[in-house]
């Protein structure tokens, strides 16, 4: 648990801050909005359960169009190999080979998530080695978007996260579509845990 008033890491079951001496209170109870406006509410318990606000991964809109690239060119390929008198079954081989460059990029985008729970912000990547990081929303600075000409005309963006910890640094949630919308619900757990 952290301290609100100055960030120092407690023990859980910590009554007072080890470092500045502030009295932790009960937790609250958390409103959740399911799909539909219907609210639940839930309460955060000692056993470490935490409420997932959203997880999102980076947008598939360049996967998606590379699939469709790779299929009209895959069945060019196989015309060509036609005219030019090559086996039908090694043309259509190669032009199903083609579709290999977009499922290597679909994967590698489907191995990052991002997950923002009531205290913290979670990075996975990794598909057999899983790399996790986790960003206490107590220590983030700023939450910014950052979206290039390009970026903002297919409506998605880079969320830019300044970090407060030791080592410092920002962290970088590339290429989501709609940043402002989940930069915004950022900035409100923060509010919510400063209260």
């Amino acid at each position: 648990m952290f301290c609100i008033k100055c960030g120092t890491e407690n023990p859980d079951d910590a009554v007072y801050c080890k470092k500045c001496g502030a009295m932790f209170e009960a937790e609250e109870e958390t409103r959740v909005v399911a799909r539909g406006g219907t609210e639940i509410s839930t309460t955060a318990g000692n056993d470490g359960d935490e409420n997932e606000i959203f997880r999102i991964g980076p947008t598939m809109k360049f996967v998606y169009v590379g699939y469709a690239g790779a299929i009209v060119a895959a069945l060019l390929l196989v015309g060509i190999l036609g005219v030019i008198g090559l086996t039908a079954w090694i043309a259509v081989l190669l032009g199903m080979a083609m579709l290999l460059i977009p499922a290597w990029y679909h994967a590698k985008k489907k191995m990052i998530s991002y997950r923002l729970t009531d205290t913290t912000i979670e990075i996975d990547q990794g598909l057999i080695s899983r790399t996790t990081r986790n960003v206490p929303l107590r220590r983030v600075q700023d939450v910014t978007v950052s979206a290039s000409v390009f970026q903002r005309i297919l409506g998605f963006g880079d969320i830019i996260i300044d970090n407060a910890s030791e080592d410092g640094g920002k962290v970088v949630l590339d290429d989501i579509d709609k940043p402002r919308e989940y930069a915004d619900l950022m900035l409100k757990q923060m509010r919510r845990l400063d209260r």
